[in-house]
């Protein structure tokens, strides 16, 4: 893996190519303020990383533990902390090289939580098509039989059922880094990712693309 960047989903607009006139759907996604927390050698820890952190957070929103590890790398609390992971024969750079780790043009996948809908029935959950509404038969976004009678005499496993809905990560792959803007500290991203507006996301180069595909 290469070095990636954490950032939070802003929203979504869209912009113009200049050469053909075709629309554009981008997600925005903020990316300053990364900060390199540690970095993870083979000879001390096992195994070649960085640590990143992203997102200040108040002292008294953290535990002790994590505080102390913060304080110790000379960082302030972070939200969001993650380990970008390189090849045993690779050396990590000692330093976070922020928004031009990613260049426009280059393809990127992003991963995002979905948005949480709750407890939700399986006509939501599942897109079940419900059971007759008529004669008052009271069926109409019910499951229906969900069991066997004999053989296995159980539910099956994975059965598609009511249940928590969303809240779960979700990768986008092969999107196209469609413009780095750094003086606004916002990385545009073409086509949706996963999450609610003010979402955690992480960015990293494409493990199926890459930018001369």
């Amino acid at each position: 893996m290469s070095l990636g960047l954490l950032g939070k989903k802003l929203g979504m607009t869209r912009l113009f190519d200049e050469a053909s006139q075709a629309m554009i759907p981008v997600t925005v996604i903020e990316v300053s303020g990364n900060t390199c927390l540690q970095v993870k050698t083979v000879e001390k820890d096992g195994y070649s990383a960085v640590q990143v952190g992203y997102g200040d957070k108040k002292e008294f929103r953290t535990d002790k533990p994590s505080l102390g590890h913060f304080k110790k790398h000379g960082s302030t609390p972070k939200y969001k902390v993650q380990e970008f992971r390189f090849a045993a024969d690779q050396a990590a750079p000692e330093t976070h090289t922020g928004m031009e780790t990613f260049t426009a043009g280059q393809w990127v996948d992003v991963i995002g939580t979905s948005k949480g809908r709750g407890f939700q029935g399986a006509v939501k959950r599942h897109g079940f098509g419900g059971l007759k509404q008529t004669h008052g038969s009271m069926m109409h976004r019910r499951t229906g039989a969900i069991g066997c009678r004999s053989t296995p005499g159980r539910v099956w496993k994975n059965q598609k059922m009511p249940g928590h809905m969303g809240d779960v990560p979700r990768t986008t792959q092969n999107l196209k880094v469609v413009a780095v803007r750094p003086e606004d500290g916002v990385i545009l991203i073409s086509g949706a990712v996963a999450g609610a507006k003010g979402g955690f996301v992480t960015i990293r180069p494409a493990k199926k693309k890459t930018a001369a595909a």
